[in-house]
């Protein structure tokens, strides 16, 4: 019988945490109906390590997922570039500050396009963006990034075209004048040559919505002056809001909607490409107050650039509409001889939560000249929305472990989040998991599910925490193998302080019952003993501070025999601080958790944002 020795919520972006897979050693026996699920208990200590694609997962339409456990992606960051000579185009993504991911272009027989190397560039410092390009002329590209807060620093590429190596040249670039070049860390800038003259040029969008261009001068080194300033507002252009554009949506309707609203300009990012190959760079702009991606075309030639022209909404023939903030990346990614689009979609000012899972775009462009929308999710992963909550459990009492995924809110339907199920239909290392449906639950919003038999019944009732203060009592009314959720109580136990309630089941007074412990907003613990019994619970409140325990923000307590003493360990995840790990060096009828020195023991660096 297969076991998974643990799961850990991980995403890229704080916030938005999605399932990765820990492999380890096996869990311990008896995890099933009516008791609560164990998520890595195991003899001796347990180093996780992080799997991204240990076993086949399936979306709702049967198709397997690239990369699975990667964690999902809240504001990727996206540039692609054949870095390692082999005349495919791999991929660069950002989601976290000063943290690259490279993706790999390779062409598998089960599908996969991409791997992902996660040693690969990760000691480069980037700061809040990045981009490939080459600033001295040598046939490689070089890379430009953000340097706190607001400037730009230089990494000089001292290798070759298939093989980059980077050499940090300037903290701090500085232009011909000596004055520091200054990009808000929220603009994403870019480079090409736009007159033809071989000198890369760099353009900057600026808060106010114009452009500042500077021109390589073909110096680089320590003291070197790379960039020369030509002017602030190249071509005259100035990207402004267009509430007519905005089709009404927020935050161009209510009463300021013909006031202020018509002359926002915000954060942006831009792409610069022949994308219709007539001889000529195009631009293109994403901006935080714009739900499309804007074409700049170029109405000169390749040495006479004019870009003097209305910027239009981007396909030109079915134009895209996000939540705003697009930015975009351009190359032949299906080798046809013409450039395709891929375009993040950060979040703007239109409600970012229906683009927390639907954010990496792929556009193909087709042979006349149009742009098709291929998918939403570039490289397809498990992604239920931002904030999952993970639970495995045998919820079908088939003997192995099923995967239960809550959410914040669900990107298709912002009335509600969701609890969604990944049924566990096969055994081995090789066990495939597809996502089979939904657990069919009331109105409510950052569902975090924990399971036990609480009726002692032998099967898996719910407890379900809420972005509110209270937790619901979910009742198993059919049976171990064929599960019917209903809910009983929508207020089974309200806590004293805090909300968004996260519920841990666990026996902490050695009575045979299921006890209490809620993790909520503030960072502290609430632990309620059930002082009903295994058939007929009911939980007491004891203490909203237990154990003196207190993580800063948003706690995330799940129980488990750790180190497999015969005790209940505790493991807390947080907001900001990663997985906390407290081991129980008491007994299991009067724990003692004391925290372990070194932190929870994993090879792999954690996520701040952490929901085991």
């Amino acid at each position: 019988m297969n076991r998974v020795a643990g799961l850990r919520s991980r995403r890229a972006g704080p916030g938005a945490l999605t399932a990765a897979l820990l492999a380890a050693g096996c869990a311990s026996s008896g995890v099933g109906p009516g008791k609560p699920a164990p998520e890595g208990a195991a003899g001796g200590e347990i180093g996780f390590v992080r799997a991204v694609t240990p076993f086949p997962v399936f979306d709702e339409s049967g198709n397997a997922y690239e990369i699975p456990f990667l964690g999902g992606f809240n504001v990727p960051r996206p540039q692609w570039g054949d870095i390692d000579g082999d005349g495919d185009l791999d991929l660069f993504v950002q989601e976290t500050t000063n943290r690259l991911m490279f993706f790999e272009r390779e062409d598998t027989p089960d599908g996969r396009r991409h791997t992902w190397r996660p040693a690969a560039y990760s000691d480069l410092e980037v700061g809040e963006w990045f981009r490939f390009v080459d600033v001295d002329a040598d046939g490689d590209r070089d890379l430009l990034a953000e340097s706190p807060f607001s400037y730009m620093k230089l990494y000089r590429n001292t290798g070759t075209a298939g093989g980059a190596v980077f050499e940090l040249i300037a903290d701090t670039l500085r232009d011909t004048r000596g004055e520091a070049i200054f990009s808000d860390r929220q603009n994403i800038p870019n480079a090409a040559d736009i007159d033809c003259d071989g000198r890369l040029d760099l353009f900057i969008g600026r808060l106010v919505g114009t452009v500042t261009r500077y021109e390589a001068t073909g110096a680089i080194g320590a003291n070197a002056s790379p960039f020369r300033h030509i002017t602030d507002r190249f071509e005259d252009i100035e990207i402004v809001a267009d509430p007519a554009a905005a089709g009404g949506v927020p935050p161009f309707d209510g009463p300021d909607a013909g006031g202020l609203f018509p002359t926002l300009h915000g954060a942006n990012t831009m792409a610069l490409a022949d994308y219709d190959a007539d001889g000529d760079t195009d631009m293109f702009w994403g901006d935080f107050f714009e739900a499309g991606l804007l074409l700049i075309e170029n109405a000169g030639s390749c040495e006479a650039p004019n870009l003097r022209v209305e910027p239009r909404p981007f396909p030109l023939d079915d134009p895209i509409r996000t939540s705003g903030y697009n930015a975009p990346t351009f190359g032949d990614y299906d080798g046809d001889g013409d450039l395709d689009l891929l375009m993040g979609v950060l979040g703007g000012a239109y409600n970012a939560n229906t683009t927390t899972a639907d954010n990496l775009m792929l556009f193909s462009q087709e042979p006349d000249g149009g742009f098709e929308l291929r998918t939403r999710r570039f490289i397809s992963q498990i992604d239920v929305g931002s904030e999952s909550v993970a639970s495995l459990v045998d919820l079908d009492g088939d003997g192995d472990l099923d995967l239960l995924l809550g959410n914040k809110i669900d990107p298709g339907d912002l009335s509600n989040s969701r609890v969604f199920l990944f049924e566990n239909e096969g055994s081995g290392a090789q066990t495939p998991l597809p996502r089979t449906g939904e657990v069919e639950l009331p109105w409510a919003f950052h569902n975090a599910p924990a399971f036990g038999d609480l009726d002692g019944d032998s099967d898996l009732d719910l407890l379900l925490g809420t972005w509110r203060d209270e937790i619901r009592f979910v009742r198993n009314e059919g049976s171990a193998m064929e599960p019917r959720l209903v809910l009983v109580d929508s207020a089974f136990v309200e806590i004293t302080r805090g909300s968004n309630a996260t519920p841990a089941l666990g026996d902490l007074d050695g009575d045979g019952d299921l006890d209490l412990m809620i993790g909520e907003s503030s960072g502290a613990l609430n632990y309620y003993e059930n002082v009903g019994s295994a058939s007929e619970p009911s939980f007491a409140f004891v203490s909203d501070e237990y154990g003196e325990i207190d993580v800063g923000r948003r706690s995330f307590p799940k129980l488990l025999d750790h180190d497999g003493d015969g005790d209940l360990d505790l493991i807390v995840g947080t907001e900001s601080d990663g997985i906390r790990y407290f081991r129980n060096d008491g007994t299991p009828a009067a724990p003692n958790f004391v925290e372990a020195d070194g932190g929870f023991p994993s090879a792999d660096d954690l996520p701040l944002f952490a929901t085991p």
